[in-house]
């Protein structure tokens, strides 16, 4: 299955990318891999054209990475950075140019990791200028996956994409309002609910001053609560697990990991490649909150630490992932650890928040003792 090929892929991003510093590396590591998982012939020419080369204009012998092919005609455009490059507008000028003289309805612009997928929503064979999806290897979600399932070769169907990718759009706009408004409520956003609240009020200066604030607190609020619903529902969930397990007997139940010192079992570890690529995800989630390089991590025989500041007694997570059954070690303010059951590591994005919330409460721990007459 693709979504299993590009798991896979995801989880080699850590291991590859200090060696990806020209194009063609990041083309061969990363990005024919991508074609390929999407179920394109990679090495046939006449489905996977490399170096596609059209006339454009005043523009001659201009080319872009890729074209790939259907049916004899172009169906996608893809140009390709280096994996280091940040992506940008400007590098989608020959993607722009090219979208006028072929048939491709979809465009993409990646640097092995990010891809940026742009079509024609706004008019008609001219590239929009923003992209309709995003999708971040390091940061592979189920989510994702169903929505690039419409781009595999067996399941390519251009109406479906197009209609796909114009409520993506819609979706990508509004959550980005979304989070504007969560960061810092505006005046409009603030006046429906004080309109809603205080029906017989004006929205005046001192009115805007009081309201504001409140409507900030009441998001943070209720997304905090739904939050601590989805961590009290899966903690319910790992118990429930945990008393079947111990009903069963011992021999099939796997040993539980020594929650002793972390540096008794320093001798004979082994740091997997698994591990490596949970870390990486780890670290991604929580670098929205703090310094990705204030996050560290120490391996032991039993669990693999993730830890801020590289300190022993800040533990962002543990993660236990060398037996049968995979877990997410989540620690509260007091230091108590919950097991959280994982299937395989890309569901260490279902407990983001509170990855995020630890590492928050650290900085701000860290942030006091730095300035104590501040605090």
């Amino acid at each position: 299955m693709f979504e299993n090929k590009l798991k896979a892929l995801s989880q080699r991003v850590p291991t590859v990318l200090p060696h990806l510093d020209t194009e063609e590396a990041t083309k061969t590591a990363l990005i024919m891999p991508f074609i390929a998982a999407l179920g394109y012939d990679v090495f046939d020419p006449s489905e996977v054209i490399p170096e596609f080369t059209a006339d454009v204009g005043i523009k001659k012998g201009e080319k872009v990475d890729y074209a790939i092919k259907r049916d004899g005609e172009i169906i996608i455009l893809i140009e390709a950075k280096k994996a280091k490059a940040e992506l940008n507008p400007a590098h989608c000028s020959q993607l722009f140019r090219y979208f006028t003289v072929t048939k491709a309805r979809i465009a993409i612009l990646t640097n092995g990791i990010r891809y940026q997928f742009y079509s024609d929503l706004d008019e008609q064979n001219k590239m929009d200028s923003k992209p309709f999806f995003e999708l971040d290897l390091r940061d592979l979600r189920d989510s994702a996956l169903a929505e690039l399932r419409g781009l595999t070769k067996e399941g390519f169907n251009l109406e479906e994409m197009l209609t796909a990718a114009a409520e993506l759009k819609s979706l990508r706009e509004i959550r980005l309002l979304l989070e504007r408004q969560l960061e810092q409520p505006d005046d409009d956003f603030a006046r429906f609910f004080f309109a809603q609240s205080n029906p017989s009020k004006k929205f005046v200066q001192s009115a805007r001053d009081a309201f504001v604030p409140l409507v900030k607190k009441a998001l943070v609020q209720l997304i905090n609560d739904r939050v601590q619903d989805r961590l009290r529902l899966m903690m319910r969930q790992a118990d429930a697990e945990a008393q079947e397990a111990d009903a069963r007997p011992r021999a099939e139940v796997d040993a539980e990991p020594d929650e002793g010192d972390e540096d008794a079992g320093r001798d004979g570890v082994v740091t997997t490649e698994e591990e490596l690529a949970g870390f990486e995800i780890v670290r991604s989630i929580v670098a929205k909150v703090v310094p990705p390089e204030r996050v560290t991590y120490r391996d032991t025989k039993s669990y693999f630490n993730v830890l801020f500041d590289d300190n022993g007694r800040k533990p962002l997570c543990r993660l236990y992932l060398n037996r049968s059954k995979k877990y997410v070690g989540l620690f509260d303010g007091a230091k108590n650890q919950t097991k959280v059951p994982i299937a395989d590591i890309q569901e260490i994005h279902r407990v983001a928040d509170a990855l995020q919330e630890a590492a928050r409460r650290y900085l701000q721990e860290a942030t006091a003792k730095a300035n104590p007459s501040s605090s």
